[in-house]
């Protein structure tokens, strides 16, 4: 159970990548008075997990009613999922998170709390499919259902705290420590990406065998 626990919020930590949601953050929010940055991180957050929650409690049931298996959805749950760890090798802005023509649109926007920030940013495709791939995984499972959620939940409270604290993590850390953590996540994701896959294939050929 723990092992299942550790390997969610492994995964579900680094697609959401709360470190590197300081550094967007304030590059959306210069024109934005102080007052209202509380507001829109809030309001980001409780989106997000609206979105999350709501992957988390019908995906398993959208799949099969699509016909799509649990194992055709891991090897491509996989396949994005490593193209996202590649970005963050690479410290390069994932297209999940969003186009450069959707930033400037954003850019304008008078809230950008639901967009970008709610959705693409934290819970984007990546964060998505990693939530559904994990209630698969779970299969009923009470214990492995409630590691999934707590380690959305706890991935959530951490893009809040890094949101709040953005000014000083950057301080702190600098353009340079933000791209280290997120090489650093983005090996593990790589990593753990291909295991979906080769989950996928295994469960496939498992199928078929039977």
């Amino acid at each position: 159970m723990f092992s299942f626990f550790a390997a969610s919020f492994a995964t579900i930590f680094s697609v959401i990548d709360p470190i590197g949601i300081a550094p967007l953050f304030l590059s959306l929010t210069p024109e934005i008075a102080p007052e209202f940055h509380v507001r829109t991180m809030r309001r980001a957050v409780i989106v997000a997990a609206v979105i999350l929650y709501a992957f988390a409690a019908v995906g398993r049931a959208l799949l099969t009613s699509l016909g799509i298996t649990v194992a055709a959805f891991s090897i491509a749950g996989g396949i994005l999922l490593l193209l996202v760890a590649i970005d963050m090798l690479f410290a390069r802005a994932s297209r999940t998170r969003g186009t450069p023509e959707e930033e400037v649109e954003a850019r304008a926007s008078a809230d950008i709390s639901v967009f970008p920030l709610a959705i693409p940013i934290i819970s984007g495709p990546g964060a998505i499919v990693t939530v559904v791939l994990y209630m698969s995984q779970a299969n009923g499972d009470v214990g492995k259902i409630a590691a999934v959620l707590a380690s959305i939940l706890i991935a959530l409270i951490a893009c809040y705290v890094s949101m709040r604290l953005s000014g000083l993590l950057i301080r702190v850390l600098g353009e340079t420590g933000v791209h280290v953590v997120g090489r650093v996540m983005g090996i593990l994701l790589a990593a753990l990406a291909v295991q979906f896959v080769l989950n996928g294939v295994s469960g496939y050929y498992h199928a078929l065998a039977h």
